[in-house]
């Protein structure tokens, strides 16, 4: 569906999001403006759902800040990498285990240290390889909000093996509450390339992190460009900014306190990201069974 202010729009029956985003941004605008004209739908948000599956995630790590708090929670280690400020790193994340918005998660059987992470993803609008930053500006679909959770106590074990995260990360990853498309944001682009939003993460109604999304050391169509090198990118690819600073997750917190405060998320805790533009995402989680 279309969404415009408070009311939706249907798309025609036969299309999904996820078709909508292989068609590309100008097709999809064309095909959005055309649902416009037809009935209105009051906006129900308790009703979202996955906004669509990307083929792949890869996530990022673009927020000094971020990186220096949780490497000394995670690796008791100080400063950051030499390397970090070479390229962009990502990792690439599970694809099959992706909820939408209100969805509860799952947390892993033996995790005791569960955590949240505000991010926003770029989701792209067209296949490319060894793409230039203009193209890679020009591939942009949309973005969305992405929370990457994460069972710290597992990874920082696993972390030790020198690879990367694989059961600390690959569980849950939360994205929506929908695709805002490029050309909403580009009020809020800045010279150097940047988007500027507000980004705060809330638990129970508190406030725990705080940041702005133009604090990341590169732009997203850095990023797209460096996932595109000497590789292949696709439509609806979704590629995740990384952690915010500022209390983008408590593992930063605990890494600049000393100690594991505020708490780790138990179960039934609301952990509600709101993004300047882009809405709101909430979660919530629970036992497995």
């Amino acid at each position: 569906m279309v969404v415009d202010g408070d009311s939706a729009y249907q798309l025609p029956s036969a299309l999904s999001v996820g078709d909508l985003v292989r068609l590309g941004l100008d097709r999809a605008l064309e095909i959005g403006t055309d649902a416009l004209s037809g009935p209105a739908i009051e906006l129900d948000a308790s009703a979202l759902v996955l906004p669509y599956k990307p083929p792949s995630v890869r996530d990022f790590v673009t927020f000094e800040s971020h990186v220096e708090g949780v490497r000394k929670s995670i690796d008791d280690a100080v400063g950051v990498p030499e390397a970090w400020y070479d390229n962009p790193t990502f990792y690439f994340t599970n694809p099959h285990a992706l909820y939408g918005p209100g969805e509860a998660i799952p947390r892993p059987a033996t995790c005791r240290a569960l955590d949240f992470e505000m991010e926003v993803g770029v989701v792209l609008g067209r296949d490319g390889s060894d793409l230039t930053e203009d193209e890679a500006r020009d591939a942009v679909f949309g973005y969305t909000i992405v929370n990457d959770w994460s069972a710290r106590d597992l990874q920082s074990r696993e972390m030790k093996v020198g690879l990367g995260p694989a059961k600390g990360k690959d569980f849950a990853t939360s994205i929506g509450p929908w695709i805002v498309t490029a050309d909403e944001l580009a009020p809020y682009l800045t010279d150097d390339g940047h988007l500027d939003l507000d980004c705060r993460v809330h638990v129970n109604d508190e406030l725990v992190g705080h940041d702005r999304l133009s604090h990341m050391h590169w732009t997203f169509a850095q990023m797209i460009a460096y996932a595109s090198r000497d590789s292949v990118v696709l439509a609806g690819d979704l590629l995740a900014s990384g952690t915010t600073g500022g209390g983008g997750c408590l593992a930063e917190l605990w890494g600049r306190n000393g100690s594991q405060t505020p708490p780790p998320l138990e179960d039934g805790d609301v952990v509600r990201i709101d993004v300047e533009g882009l809405g709101s995402l909430v979660g919530s989680p629970v036992a497995r069974r």
